[in-house]
This record gives C-alpha cells, structure tokens and sequence, in this order.
C-alpha cells in the first residue's frame, strides 16, 4: 500500500505518455523479475490452452487499467483519481458473487456501500470544478472497472500457475499491449531525458515489483475482494504526498468522501477478521 502510494506521484513527474509510461514501466519490470526466477521459466510448457487465453486477457486488462488510469491524472487531481480508483472491491465483489459465488458479510456490504458513497462525493465535486477533472474521474472509474477484471480472471489462473510466472508473463503481454497501441497513435517511445528513464525504472520498482507483484502473490491466499480493499489505503498516502510535492490542497468533497472510504475500509477488514476468527476456531 505504501510503494502504490508513489505511483500518481511518479506518473505526474513525467512528461511521457501515459502509454510510453505504461509500456516501459511493464518492460523494466518484466527485466527486474527475469533473474529470480529462471527455474520457474521451465514450467511455462504446462499451462494450458485455455490459461493461455487467461493470461492474454488478463494482459491486456492490467494494460487498459494502467493506460486508462495514468491518463486520468493529467485532468484531475491526485487525490479525486486515486480515490475513485478505491472503488475496485466493490467491482471485484460483484464479480467475485457472479464468478466465485463468494459470499459478503452484512457489515462488510455496509462498507463497501459506504465506500462507494464517499467516491461518490468526489465525483460531484469535481463536476463543479471543471469538464476536465470530471473527465479525468470517469478514466479514473473505467480504469478501476479493468484492473477489477485483471483481478478476478488472476484468481482463477493462480490456482494453476505461480505468481511469478502469472506476474511475469501479464506483465509481458501487457507490455506487448502498450508497445502496439504506441506505434499505432505515433508516439514517440526512444528520445527521452535521462530524467523519464530513471522514472520508468522507477515506476517499475516501487509500485509494480513492491505493489502489483505481492498483490498477485497475495492471491493465492486470500480473497480477490481482501486485497482490493487495501487498496483504499492509496488514496490517503497519494493525497498527502500530493498536497507536499504538488500543492495539491485536498477539497471539502475529496476529505468527506476520503472519510467515508477509510470508514468503509475499517467496516469491512473488522467483519473479515471476525469471519477468519470464527471459521478458526471451528476449525
């Protein structure tokens, strides 16, 4: 939560494409993981036809989540983007209900309504601020809709493959992704400062390697719908870093809604603690 907290920060650093941003924050990790996991490489012959699909389309998910998402930031603010991208769990949970018939406690549906009340409250916020930031909100919340996606199609694929062949070969295709809709749009992707390169590294190493990988990794153990919700967490380190480097002062709307998902957050990891508590002592 705290390594995710610094991906808004880094994107608004840059002046790259959100999309030249995206493809080599995918490549440079992709790089980094390669060495630790060379023995891994050998299973790859395994998987299936049908976790093959799996992977492409979670590919290309992570990639539409990452393109729509760093786009959002170039009209909004960082607080109102990372706020509406908190929105996930209610997404994966609908999701998780249809395609895991996972079920939700009372108090844990009180939660997550109770967040989505407060993304709400940024959202109208920010329509009377500009046509921009409102458009940034909407990328913010399409964005959020495909990493919930990428999120409940992982599930289904970490059952079969480590979470380092899944992250490393997700992370490829959506690098492939990115690579092909910079070509066609006629992006330049070669003649950056040295400044861009080191932001790429650090795009890679700090929000995706200490991020999106231990994430994924999670996955194996935990409910899809457990690790969204933490995500609720960035909005908070995202704002305040945003107010230090940014001036980014946080709006009435963005501190009431920000109220109401840290509330929706509590609700919701007391009932998952609770159920995780009763289910181990019948155990």
């Amino acid at each position: 939560m705290i390594a995710i907290s610094f991906a808004p920060i880094l994107v608004r650093y840059s002046d790259a494409p959100a999309s030249v941003q995206g493809m080599y924050r995918m490549l440079f990790t992709v790089i980094l993981m390669l060495p630790f996991g060379t023995r891994q490489l050998r299973t790859v012959k395994s998987i299936s036809r049908k976790d093959w699909i799996l992977l492409v389309l979670a590919g290309f998910f992570l990639a539409l989540h990452f393109l729509l998402w760093m786009e959002s930031l170039n009209f909004t603010s960082i607080a109102s983007s990372t706020i509406i991208l908190a929105l996930e769990p209610v997404f994966v949970m609908i999701g998780a209900y249809f395609v895991f018939k996972d079920r939700i406690g009372k108090f844990a549906l009180i939660g997550l309504i109770v967040a989505l009340i407060g993304a709400i409250c940024v959202g109208s916020g920010d329509i009377g601020l500009s046509g921009d930031a409102f458009k940034g909100d909407l990328l913010s919340f399409l964005g959020t809709i495909a990493v919930a996606v990428n999120m409940l199609i992982a599930k289904q694929i970490l059952t079969r493959v480590s979470s380092y062949l899944y992250s490393l070969i997700v992370f490829a295709i959506a690098f492939v992704c990115f690579a092909f809709y910079n070509l066609a749009v006629g992006f330049n992707m070669g003649e950056y400062p040295v400044r861009e390169w080191g932001i790429f590294v650090l795009l890679a190493i700090v929000p995706t390697v200490f991020g999106h990988m231990i994430f994924n990794w999670l996955l194996q153990y935990v409910k899809p719908t457990t690790i969204s919700i933490s995500v609720f967490a960035e909005p908070v380190g995202a704002s305040l870093l945003g107010m230090l480097l940014f001036q980014e002062m946080i709006t009435s709307f963005q501190l009431i809604g920000g109220a109401f998902i840290i509330l929706g957050l509590l609700l919701y990891m007391r009932t998952e603690h609770s159920v995780k508590t009763i289910s181990a002592e019948a155990a």
